[in-house]
């Protein structure tokens, strides 16, 4: 999930470089929903670990 949040991160720097702004705009703002939904699983599998021990 980390990748694809990099990957759209990537595409909206790109795209932001040639001037496509909506594209950029749209990429920035998936890239920053899959960032945050990486670290919620994160802090539950993070938990789930800590308890389980």
């Amino acid at each position: 999930m980390l990748r694809w949040a990099l990957i759209f991160f990537i595409v909206a720097i790109i795209a932001a470089v040639f001037g496509f702004g909506g594209i950029a705009a749209g990429a920035a703002s998936i890239a920053k929903i899959l960032f945050y939904i990486f670290l919620v699983l994160f802090a539950i599998s993070l938990l789930t670990g800590l308890l389980r021990k």
